[in-house]
């Protein structure tokens, strides 16, 4: 039985390109804490979707999550984005999954992405959290257990 269930989550997960985490000391994401991941390409054919997931508790107070994202490329170029994501539905409930008090979201940053030359490509991920009144930002951001990114390649 331990054997059949093994094989079926190595099974499901065989379109995973890259998957790692890093855990936010103390829970509480400070904004100059980037989150920087580096990954080896070799495949320039295939599309992949790359995911940011990101673990959060009871102590994280907002409905949404804002992110700067930097994608650096081997030749040096540099794509920056400024994303918004919602963290709960409309009455409050938590969108991620998991049973406890901690859950996991899983955050589509790109899809459908061919990376077009080999070699290393770095992400970094920063939070740029605010509330209404507050111009500095949210420092630290409370509740954060770990960030993460995720590339699945996308089969047809």
């Amino acid at each position: 039985m331990i054997l059949i269930t093994g094989f079926s989550l190595i099974a499901c997960d065989s379109n995973r390109v890259f998957d790692k985490y890093q855990t936010i000391p103390n829970n509480e994401w400070e904004s100059e804490n980037i989150i920087e991941f580096e990954v080896p390409v070799t495949d320039t054919i295939s599309r992949n979707n790359v995911f940011i997931n990101l673990r959060n508790n009871k102590d994280y107070k907002f409905n949404n999550l804002f992110l700067i994202t930097q994608m650096e490329f081997p030749n040096g170029m540099k794509l920056v984005d400024t994303l918004e994501y919602r963290m709960t539905t409309s009455d409050g409930h938590w969108l991620g999954k998991g049973s406890s008090d901690t859950k996991e979201n899983i955050l589509f940053y790109k899809e459908g992405k061919q990376f077009p030359e080999q070699g290393t490509y770095k992400f970094s991920v920063q939070q740029a959290m605010r509330e209404s009144s507050d111009v500095e930002g949210k420092d630290p951001l409370e509740g954060v257990s770990d960030v993460g990114i995720r590339i699945e390649k996308i089969r047809n």
